[in-house]
């Protein structure tokens, strides 16, 4: 046999070969794949996405009747929560002594307010909000629709001017406001519930008749700088059953690492104030061994006392 026919003869038996490689292929099929990091025999449940970065969740929807405006000191702010047909909704249910809690700051974490909105029978909410300084801000609606559960949406809203950004203050001990200094004290680590204790003591002394504000002695409110991502805080005690003051017990659930924005309003002399905190979450080191103490930065971008 010549050499184009040896080259043919080798080339049919290659097809001959292939052939049924790929009948056997057809008849077996491929082997099933699977989506990257799936395992089907993992139980571990997909984390919870934390509050505030959707404007619709579970069918409501935050929606703000003004989404731009100018700078006012007090410039009325109304909005919506709509349903799944988009109708506003006009019934909630109370949590911590009202049935809807407004936060609102600009992304780089100044001014921050949490107020109380008025709502009228047709379902708009209105409330008088600082919006003396220019930039976009994040308004979170923190509310429990009856018959639903608990959410927090969030929306943005620009106001017109010069925005004069300001960096995240580094994290230190404690916070003064006025007369006052709070201490924070405790260990929030990523993906589990952390037990943190701020202190309040007035120009040196401890304050022990904190006065109850929203069903507690203080209420917190924690953002995580990246995506100010709103974060479930608890507090602990019982007013009139656990001490007044100086401490105050919360459980922070932190979903990562990274750097945090800590809000406290707590009420002496019945008037509000705000500390206001920076914290930076680690994860353990290889050793096993946590992160450090968190630490607060001070209450240094003009939050003044308020009433609510």
């Amino acid at each position: 046999m010549n050499a184009t026919g040896k080259f043919a003869g080798f080339a049919l038996g290659l097809a001959a070969v292939f052939g049924i490689a790929l009948a056997v292929g057809a008849l077996v099929g491929p082997e099933p794949s699977e989506p990257a990091g799936h395992d089907e025999h993992s139980t571990e449940a997909t984390p919870e996405l934390p509050g505030g970065l959707l404007a619709t969740d579970q069918g409501y929807t935050l929606a703000l009747d003004k989404p731009n405006t100018t700078t006012a000191p007090q410039s009325p702010t109304s909005f919506r929560i709509l349903d799944a047909n988009g109708a506003p909704v006009t019934k909630y249910v109370n949590s911590h002594d009202k049935d809807l809690h407004l936060i609102v700051v600009r992304r780089d974490m100044v001014g921050f307010q949490h107020v109380h909105p008025v709502l009228d029978t047709a379902g708009t909410w209105t409330v008088a909000l600082n919006l003396s300084r220019a930039g976009d801000y994040r308004v979170y609606a923190d509310f429990t629709p009856e018959g639903g559960s608990n959410l927090t949406l969030g929306a943005d809203l620009r106001v017109a001017g010069n925005y004069d950004v300001q960096a995240l203050p580094a994290p230190v001990a404690t916070a003064q406001v006025g007369e006052y200094t709070v201490a924070l004290n405790g260990t929030v680590m990523p993906g589990t519930a952390s037990k943190v204790t701020l202190s309040v003591s007035r120009n040196g002394t401890h304050v022990t008749d904190l006065q109850p504000y929203l069903g507690a002695y203080g209420h917190l409110v924690a953002l995580r700088a990246a995506d100010l991502a709103y974060l479930h805080v608890h507090p602990e005690g019982t007013p009139g059953v656990t001490p007044a003051g100086p401490g105050i017990d919360f459980v922070v659930n932190a979903p990562s690492a990274g750097d945090y924005r800590l809000f406290l309003d707590f009420q002496h002399q019945d008037v509000v104030r705000t500390a206001e905190f920076t914290v930076k979450v680690a994860t353990p080191n290889v050793t096993g061994a946590s992160n450090p103490a968190p630490t607060s930065a001070p209450a240094d971008h003009g939050t003044p006392d308020h009433g609510h």
